[in-house]
């Protein structure tokens, strides 16, 4: 299939929904066939039925990517069943909110498990095979969060903090393997992840956290998953060939003020 991508091999965790989901299917009609990585099995098995709809190639794998076995698993059978990966595509995230003075262990533990651990994880299980192919692009999902104060969500700002400089330490590493390594901050995107965020800045009302919420944003409104898979394609493509340790704001003006 010809395209963006074609005759590569990509991995998008997180597939299942939102963001995830749209990246893993523009990443299939651009040519690539597609791992899509999910804990909730149904969910990543409906991203690939899907792509399998429009005539692309796609491969389910259920997987926590806070688990070395699990992840070690995962890229095992995408190896064996579609090859080794090209790209690989960071997406998959938890939010939690909470300040420093009432966030919880479990809070912090779940948010640095999921963003920042399941980003090292899946990095390295994916690095090994694209460093002896001599090529490869990874690309970590940040936040704005990483980059401003948000108020009440402490656990989730520090775990996208460590993934924006997990992706610089990795691009430097990486890049002599001919591995490109970037990071999206995306400003706030209407996914299910973003639900609680909103419900909280609303004190409960998710509408009055979403008006809120679209103050913050020059360009009137929030972003769409679309538009933040179509930053990745062009990270995970040839177009960005001189792009590595790169973090992209793709946050409509949200932290140019």
């Amino acid at each position: 299939m010809a395209g963006r991508l074609g005759g590569k091999v990509a991995v998008v965790t997180g597939a299942g929904s939102g963001i995830g989901r749209a990246a893993a299917t523009l990443f299939a009609r651009e040519g690539a066939a597609v791992a899509a990585v999910d804990l909730a099995g149904q969910a990543a098995a409906d991203t690939t039925a899907a792509i399998a709809a429009e005539g692309g190639r796609a491969l389910a794998v259920t997987a926590d990517i806070s688990d070395s076995g699990q992840v070690d698993a995962a890229f095992g059978r995408v190896a064996a069943e579609l090859g080794p990966p090209d790209v690989l595509y960071n997406n998959a995230g938890v939010n939690s909110a909470g300040s420093v003075l009432d966030a919880t262990d479990d809070d912090w533990d779940r948010c640095f498990a999921v963003n920042a651990r399941g980003t090292f994880l899946c990095s390295r299980a994916a690095a090994w095979p694209m460093a002896e192919a001599g090529r490869g692009s990874i690309i970590n999902q940040g936040s704005v969060a990483a980059l401003v104060g948000i108020a009440n969500f402490a656990a989730y700002c520090a775990a996208k903090g460590a993934v924006v400089a997990l992706t610089r330490s990795m691009s430097v590493d990486l890049a002599p393997r001919g591995i490109r390594v970037n990071a999206i901050c995306p400003g706030t995107v209407y996914t299910p992840l973003m639900e609680p965020l909103l419900r909280a800045r609303g004190q409960g009302d998710v509408a009055a956290g979403l008006a809120l919420t679209v103050a913050k944003y020059p360009i009137g409104r929030l972003g769409t998953p679309e538009e933040i898979a179509q930053v990745a394609l062009f990270l995970a493509s040839d177009d960005s060939s001189f792009l590595t340790g790169s973090v992209v704001t793709a946050d409509g003006g949200m932290t140019s003020q």
